[in-house]
């Protein structure tokens, strides 16, 4: 089983549509890793085209538990006086990653564009990002493994 670090650069959005009474919208991004959370800082005052430059990382194992070998991001608009507004949700599925990387030590997704669906599953912008995957150990590094000189033949 390979064991790493999953990292993920948040870059930017563009075309986020606005659901705020004035027009203006402070977003940031939720990104979901099974069962990890990363919140992202909020864009104050960037409206529909924020940028963040930021990266977070998250524990990944590979082959692991379950089967959803995704990363969620979920972009929100931040209100002040009320609830946060859900503005949509892009899927970046990272299982081929993962098994690229725990062959071969390490992987990437550069910074590409995917786009954002809405509540009613239509379109709602675009967000880039990038994922690297970086092993840190394998299952053979925890333990002691004979060699000729530790066999009793």
């Amino acid at each position: 089983m390979a064991i790493g670090t999953l990292e993920v650069k948040l870059v930017n959005a563009k075309g986020l549509g606005g659901t705020d009474f004035l027009g203006g919208i402070d977003p940031y991004v939720l990104i979901q890793y099974k069962g990890q959370e990363r919140k992202s800082s909020v864009a104050r005052n960037e409206g529909g085209s924020p940028v963040w430059n930021e990266k977070f990382t998250f524990r990944a194992e590979y082959p692991g538990s379950g089967d959803d070998f995704k990363i969620i991001l979920k972009i929100m608009d931040h209100d002040t006086f009320s609830a946060d507004d859900f503005l949509g949700q892009t899927t970046i599925y990272v299982k081929d990653l993962l098994a690229l990387g725990a062959e071969n030590g390490t992987s990437e997704l550069r910074p590409q564009k995917y786009s954002i669906v809405g509540d009613n599953l239509n379109y709602t912008g675009e967000i880039l990002v990038g994922v690297t995957f970086t092993q840190k150990e394998t299952e053979y590094d925890r333990e002691e493994v004979g060699g000729w000189k530790q066999s009793e033949y």
